[in-house]
């Protein structure tokens, strides 16, 4: 039986370096389909919000040619976020000739970007997704648009990035059992707050998996299948007392949660015009 590689080739140019790395590599693996995804020319750090979304939607592997060093940055802390492998094509090579020359690697430091309205919009968002990921500076979030609280693995980050690639500030708090809620989510007035739930079953698998890959006891109140669903219902509660809007990522992909998401958004700034209440951030696109 076969088994499927989604690949995502990242090219600063036409994409022929990648994609001949990628096809000789694949060749060499037995029983393997390969779903690709190539983005050419990505010469903008405005342009990485957009790829990291599409990884967040669709996971898998990252094959990378950028060489300016912000660009390059941007998409490998987004793929670390995401937990997606993300290699830089020429990094062997480079490392091995400059070893071998005894010379420096010196990289290009800059894109020269061009500012625009839109650029800085996702960009922005981007970092702000990055900077306030899995509850990091969970002490001050009213700059977010969204908030999404949910237990762990419950999709918060790949939505997070979805959002981001869409110009949405976007910040994400984990549910730890025992643990209190910080305070900037708790004194957050202006950002909208979204519950994520996600049926045990399923986040047990998803748990276990991950667990897994990274060689740890999947015998634990982690994957336990008691456990998780005390878990999710205490989680549904909080949403209840709280009256945070729910949504239920069991058999939603990531692009839906967050068309869900930016609904709400929309409906929010709606309410909030027809009643003359100003709202904090910017208009939902």
């Amino acid at each position: 039986m076969s088994k499927t590689l989604v690949l995502h080739l990242v090219s600063h140019a036409s994409g022929e370096l990648v994609e001949m790395l990628a096809r000789n590599a694949v060749a060499q693996l037995a029983g393997v389909e390969v779903e690709r995804r190539l983005w050419k020319m990505v010469r903008r750090l405005g342009q990485i919000p957009e790829i990291l979304g599409a990884l967040a939607a669709s996971p898998g592997y990252v094959l990378h040619s950028i060489s300016h060093t912000d660009i390059r940055e941007a998409l490998e802390e987004g793929c670390r976020r995401l937990d997606l492998p993300c290699d830089f094509a020429l990094e062997p090579l480079i490392g091995r000739l400059a070893a071998h020359a005894g010379a420096p690697v010196q990289l290009h430091h800059s894109s020269g970007d061009a500012f625009d309205e839109d650029y800085y919009r996702r960009v922005e968002a981007m970092k702000y997704a990055l900077a306030h990921d899995d509850g990091m500076a969970s002490d001050d979030l009213e700059g977010a648009d969204v908030i999404l609280v949910g237990v762990s693995r419950a999709t918060k980050t790949p939505t997070c990035m979805y959002l981001a690639s869409r110009g949405i500030k976007a910040a994400n708090v984990p549910l730890v059992p025992g643990a209190p809620l910080p305070a900037g989510l708790m004194n957050a007035h202006g950002p909208l707050v979204v519950g994520l739930v996600v049926d045990p079953t399923r986040l047990a698998k998803v748990r276990s998996a991950r667990l897994q890959a990274l060689q740890q006891d999947t015998s634990t109140d982690y994957t336990d299948a008691d456990a998780l669903r005390k878990e999710v219902l205490e989680a549904r509660r909080l949403f209840i007392r709280r009256a945070w809007p729910v949504i239920d990522v069991t058999h939603r992909s990531i692009e839906q949660a967050a068309s869900m998401i930016i609904d709400k958004l929309k409906a929010r700034v709606g309410e909030a015009s027809s009643s003359g209440t100003p709202l904090d951030g910017k208009p939902v696109q």
